[in-house]
């Protein structure tokens, strides 16, 4: 089977999430690099009231795809592309063999910093379920059109999309979904207005400092979310790392080209199954798993769940 491997981004991360990493020499090193590079404990990154802070939410979703995904490939367990949403792809370029898992590290601080920075408060995503993408663009206009600042964010499926902006803002959007009666919101566990042009400047500002990190070509196929489609060049990599909190993703389609190049299996890292429910939509023939939720020879032998 022609597999994937999926990386959450901000939203999926839980208290105490890093410390039921598997028991692996490869996860070991993992640990002791983390550890090493920003002097602290994992313990000090997952608290509950540590991820109230997006530096050590971003951190730790990084250490935990890594952990996880090089422990599935110490046990055969390769993929063929690797997909990250939002943070997750700084894990998955690191699995995909182009980012250094300490340069990444560094480059998830300072990204994470940069954020914070820019909006300390006040702004956050909010996430829209069940109708369509021409309604959903409709009020963002609107309030647009207001002068307010708010954006589409993400496109992840159909009739799944994520807005961000200011949190006024958002609840004004959230109220104009209900009162059409066709969809759901709820606001996310995310601090600042990802994947907008709320952020274009901290984008440039971790561009230059990419400047100073090198990268490799990937070994496994490097997807990105928001071209919907393989990169090859480390040059090209970069910019999409050191950008993409700035641009829209589009995961519905790059989950449909995964499906067109042939992908038949896709496994999403810890924490969560949000993309394993997505990527299901798309992937109709083939088996979509979290690996939270399965169990490791399923994983390798790839029986339908």
């Amino acid at each position: 089977m022609t597999t994937v491997f999926t990386f959450p981004g901000q939203g999926a991360q839980r208290p105490l999430m890093l410390q039921h990493l598997p028991k692996h020499p490869q996860v070991r090193e993992v640990i002791e690099q983390a550890e090493e590079r920003l002097g602290v404990s994992l313990g000090a990154l997952d608290s509950a009231e540590a991820l109230k802070d997006t530096v050590n939410v971003q951190l730790s979703l990084l250490i935990c795809g890594v952990a996880w995904g090089r422990y599935l490939q110490a046990n055969d367990i390769t993929p063929a592309y690797i997909l990250g949403l939002s943070i997750g792809a700084y894990p998955a370029a690191v699995v995909a063999g182009c980012l250094r898992f300490t340069d990444a590290l560094s480059l998830v601080k300072t990204r994470g910093e940069l954020m914070k920075s820019a909006y300390p408060s006040g702004y956050g995503m909010l996430a829209i379920t069940g109708t369509v993408f021409e309604q959903v663009q409709a009020v963002v206009e609107a309030l647009q059109n207001q002068g307010k600042r708010i954006y589409l964010a993400n496109l992840n499926a159909p009739k799944q999309f994520v807005l961000a902006g200011d949190q006024a803002s958002l609840k004004q959007a959230a109220e104009r979904v209900r009162k059409k009666g066709s969809g759901t919101s709820s606001l996310l566990d995310v601090a600042v207005p990802s994947h907008c042009p709320l952020l274009s400047a901290e984008s440039q500002q971790l561009l230059e400092t990419f400047q100073y990190i090198e990268l490799d070509e990937p070994v496994v196929r490097y997807v990105s979310a928001a071209k919907a489609r393989v990169i090859k060049q480390a040059s090209a990599i970069k910019e999409d790392l050191a950008l993409n909190m700035a641009h829209q993703l589009h995961w519905h389609d790059s989950c449909e080209m995964l499906v067109e190049r042939g992908v038949t299996k896709a496994i999403e890292m810890p924490p969560g199954s949000t993309l394993t429910s997505l990527f299901r939509n798309t992937l109709r023939h083939g088996v979509c798993y979290s690996v939270e939720n399965t169990k490791l020879n399923t994983l390798y032998f790839g029986g339908r769940q």
